[in-house]
Order: C-alpha cells, then sequence, then structure tokens
C-alpha cells in the first residue's frame, strides 16, 4: 500500500468527469487556481499542500469552444510541472482522450511523429507516469513514453453495454479498417465472454491517401446479423458510414457504431443522419458538445468511463 497521500486535481474542461472518478473513489477533487491572461496566457496552481502527494491529474487534451487540445495540453504540462516544483512525491496524468495519438508514425517523407514528441514534452515537466483510454495504437504509445503508461482499453466498457442488447441475437464484430482489427477482437472476446455465445468477426478494406479514403471489401459473414463496428474514435463519422453501408449491403440485419471517443466534428451530420447505422455509442472521454441535444437523444449512446479509470488509479496508486 503507498503510504503517500494522494491527491487528485480535474482541471477546466475536464471537471464533470473527474468528479465521476472521484466519486467512485469516494474521495473530493483537489482545490486549485486557473487564470487566463488578456494575451491568451494562463496559470494553474494548486490551492493546497501537495508535498509528499500521489497527485493524479485529469485533462482530456480535445479541442472545444473554449479551448483548443493545443492550449489543453500546455495547460496539463504547466500544472504538472508547477506540481513537481510544489515538492509532489509522484504526477500522474490521465489523459481520457491523448490528442496527437494517431500523429505516431511517418506516413509521407519527412512526416513528424508527434506522439512522441508529446512523450518528449510529459518527460521534460518531471510527469512520473501517463494513464489514457484507447488510444489509436497502444505499442506506438507505449514505444513513445520512456515513464511508465497505463493503458484502459475500451472493450470491456462496450461490451457490458451491448451484451444484453444483442444476447438473443447473432453478433459480429466489425474493425473499419485492418489496422484496427485487434481492437475489434478485443471487444469480440468480451462479448463472447459475457454473452458465452460464439461472436463472429470481420473487417473493411481501408486505404488512405492525401485524405482520400479507397477500399471497398468487406472480409466476414454479417448476413442476418446484428454487426458492431468498434472503433478507437469517430472524427467525421465517415468511416463508420463507409462501413455501415457495406454491412447492409452484405445483408446485415442491425447495425451499431461503437467508439471510446466522440469527436464528432462539425456535427458528423452523415454520421447522425445515415439508415445503415441502428444506433452509436461512445463513452464520455469528450463530451458530446458538437452533436445537437435532439439528435444525440435519438442517436447516441454514453457510457460512462469513470469506473475503469477510478479502477486504475487505485492500481497504480497502491502499486507504486
Amino acid at each position: 500500500m503507498n503510504s503517500h497521500p494522494l491527491s487528485f486535481f480535474g482541471l477546466q474542461g475536464s471537471h464533470d468527469l473527474a468528479e465521476r472518478v472521484a466519486g467512485r473513489l469516494d474521495i473530493a477533487l483537489a482545490q486549485h487556481e486557473e487564470r487566463n491572461f488578456e494575451d491568451g496566457e494562463h496559470k494553474t496552481r494548486p490551492l493546497q499542500d501537495v508535498r509528499g502527494h500521489d497527485v493524479f491529474v485529469l485533462h482530456s487534451l480535445h479541442g472545444d469552444a473554449s479551448a483548443s487540445g493545443n492550449d489543453k495540453l500546455c495547460r496539463l504540462l504547466f500544472f504538472c510541472g508547477a506540481l513537481k516544483d510544489a515538492g509532489a512525491q509522484r504526477v500522474t496524468a490521465i489523459t481520457p482522450y491523448l490528442c496527437y495519438a494517431r500523429k505516431d508514425r511517418r506516413t509521407k517523407p519527412n512526416d513528424p511523429i508527434i506522439t512522441r514528441y508529446v512523450a518528449a514534452m510529459f518527460e521534460a515537466v518531471g510527469i512520473d507516469c501517463v494513464i489514457t483510454l484507447e488510444v489509436h495504437n497502444v505499442a506506438a504509445f507505449e514505444n513513445a513514453f520512456r515513464c511508465p503508461t497505463w493503458h484502459i482499453e475500451n472493450a470491456p466498457l462496450l461490451a457490458a453495454h451491448f451484451a444484453p442488447l444483442l444476447r438473443d441475437q447473432a453478433v459480429v464484430a466489425v474493425s473499419p479498417d485492418a489496422g484496427g482489427a485487434k481492437r475489434a477482437e478485443q471487444f469480440r472476446q468480451a462479448l463472447e465472454h459475457l454473452t458465452r455465445k460464439d461472436v463472429g468477426s470481420g473487417y473493411m478494406e481501408k486505404y488512405r491517401s492525401s485524405g482520400v479514403v479507397s477500399g471497398e471489401l468487406l472480409a466476414g459473414d454479417v448476413r442476418g446479423k446484428a454487426v458492431v463496428i468498434v472503433d478507437d474514435l469517430i472524427s467525421t463519422g465517415g468511416t463508420l458510414v463507409r462501413a455501415a453501408k457495406a454491412c447492409r449491403a452484405a445483408g446485415a440485419a442491425k447495425v451499431f457504431a461503437a467508439a471510446a471517443h466522440g469527436l464528432f466534428v462539425g456535427g458528423a451530420p452523415e454520421l447522425f443522419a445515415t439508415l445503415a447505422l441502428d444506433g452509436i455509442t461512445v463513452a464520455n472521454t469528450v463530451p458530446a458538445f458538437r452533436v445537437p441535444a435532439k439528435v444525440a437523444a435519438r442517436r447516441l449512446t454514453v457510457l460512462d468511463a469513470s469506473d475503469a479509470i477510478a479502477r486504475a488509479m487505485t492500481a497504480c496508486h497502491d502499486g507504486s
């Protein structure tokens, strides 16, 4: 058991999720101050003593109307640096949505590997550990960071949602591209475990170059079955719409889209309008603020990831 007191902070924009996590842990959020200056600069500081504490800071690094992902990244980095300067024994950054996780390799000559640069900035301010949920490529994430990392898989959360919903139906877990096959397989296994029934698998052919997506092949038998298309995040939703239409054309009885992070750029109008999907499910790592409330009420299910984050925090604190 860790002898160092635990302090838990939730920064602006992530306060609701942090409150949910704190409730799971039966603790109060630690107090801090965030100030914005006229020229766009800011400062954040703890309002309580953290010397010798095991400190956790939650901030989901998505852009919204009040701050870009870059702004939130800077705020998290500067605050964690201030905590180390204030004598914190250890600082763990919890980023339910980690920005730039998709840019983890070179796809064009001279491409930046931004995931690695983000990791270097975390290490530069003295962050000791990083907890995140369902990154784009787990191996790339773990290799980018030299400090300890803790990756929370979204598959158990999705499986717990879909198991009672699809218990009496034949189900296929589909990845919208070959690169996400492992993520879909994790969901398939978790769903099989809960339903005690065989769950099929499939994936879509997909190629992307200069923003243009191609590839039409659907591998897997979906005829007459319920399909769950599993991805790490939803941006505009174009990839999921393409996969859903392919599944419908192949005879799927029902089609659902499921992901950890719902960015819903531009409100993702095509995604929410398509009749190819029976529903869309995401976790609450990113608030669905871009989706009109009436549309969200009809088409969107948001799952609470706070329990998974709280369990990761407890394991990290107790194991240190």
